[in-house]
């Protein structure tokens, strides 16, 4: 690792972790915004937005009161909407990845709600995970897997995930035969796309041409991320270090340029994640084995944002907590497209 790299002698304390939001559910993606207000994905279906002064407000997509669940519920991770990833529209409008109603939808910030796309190609677009907006306002979605059962897809050997990108020409499958595709980033010059596959344990990248067209697909970093590798949320920081996290080994990492990898905090259950880690390759998976695991200041840690107005503090989404720790960062993330 270069001497002049902020992280390289960088780790996560859970000591100097500090919290934000109380009572959310399922705070899977989080968007910052300048004025250091945050907007979480919530499971009663919509968004809560803790603003700047600490006050929050849940906003819910207008037919989420038929189908929320209580957040002790097991089935609010499979059943009715699941807003996951999140990005603002150029207009401020949020983008929602529905991985519950397998859509990708628009909401107004007073909450009214319309389907952008739930088919693709003439057939339904599957498990709709992550949207990102480019400099270019285009949209990059990831589709994690066609099972309509997202944990029938925690396997080995299953690659039907995929990206699809939606331009003034409409919206197009751009890259296929992914492994649980999860969410999407943009280096600092928008020349390549950057991928995670959770139950590929690692992280793609594709060459990004003019047209929108992705090449040269390959690996960014290690080829398997070593024991509960399920990556699942990316962000890049200024430097060009690429911070991560693993879902249900509660771990968050970082690739730096040159593609060394480095683990900031471990907060998992080495046991329990060894169980999943057995059960996943021996294609065993159940919800009993799975949600064994998840402990820490963010149980399933899910995403990584960087926010503040320095874009200095970085803020840890998960599937499992009910709040969001965030700490100081050693360098400024790469400002998303909503920033500039």
């Amino acid at each position: 690792m270069k001497a002049d790299n902020p992280i390289k002698n960088f780790t996560l304390n859970r000591e100097e972790a500090r919290f934000i939001g109380q009572d959310l559910q399922r705070p899977e993606c989080i968007l910052a915004e300048p004025d250091g207000s945050l907007w979480a994905a919530d499971a009663r279906g919509g968004v809560c937005w803790i603003k700047s002064d600490g006050s929050q407000q849940i906003i819910t997509q207008k037919y989420a009161e038929r189908i929320n669940h209580e957040s002790g519920s097991v089935n609010r991770f499979f059943e009715g909407t699941l807003p996951n990833g999140l990005a603002f529209a150029s207009n401020g409008d949020i983008l929602i990845s529905n991985f519950g109603t397998d859509c990708l939808e628009r909401m107004k910030r007073t909450g009214e709600t319309e389907v952008l796309f739930d088919t693709i190609d003439g057939r339904e677009i599957g498990k709709v995970n992550f949207v990102l907006r480019d400099s270019k306002d285009r949209l990059w979605i990831t589709i994690t897997t066609m099972k309509k059962n997202w944990l029938d897809a925690l396997r080995p050997d299953l690659d039907d995930g995929y990206i699809a990108r939606y331009d003034e020409r409409g919206i197009h499958i751009v890259a296929e035969g992914l492994c649980f595709t999860n969410e999407v980033r943009f280096d600092a010059k928008e020349e390549y796309l950057y991928v995670v596959e959770t139950t590929g344990g690692r992280v793609l990248r594709y060459r990004v041409d003019a047209e929108g067209e992705l090449h040269n697909r390959e690996i960014f970093g290690p080829s398997r991320m070593g024991d509960g590798a399920y990556p699942d949320g990316i962000a890049f920081d200024s430097y060009g270090n690429l911070w991560g996290t693993m879902v249900y080994s509660d771990k968050v990492f970082v690739i730096t340029p040159d593609g060394e990898f480095k683990i900031l905090i471990d907060e998992g259950d080495h046991e329990k994640v060894k169980a999943l880690d057995e059960a996943f390759w021996e294609k065993r998976v159940t919800n009993e084995i799975l949600f064994q695991t998840g402990r820490g200041i963010a149980p399933w840690m899910a995403s990584i944002t960087f926010g503040g107005r320095d874009l200095k503090t970085v803020y840890i989404g998960s599937l499992r907590a009910k709040n969001i720790p965030y700490f100081a960062s050693p360098v400024a993330g790469l400002p998303m497209v909503h920033w500039k």
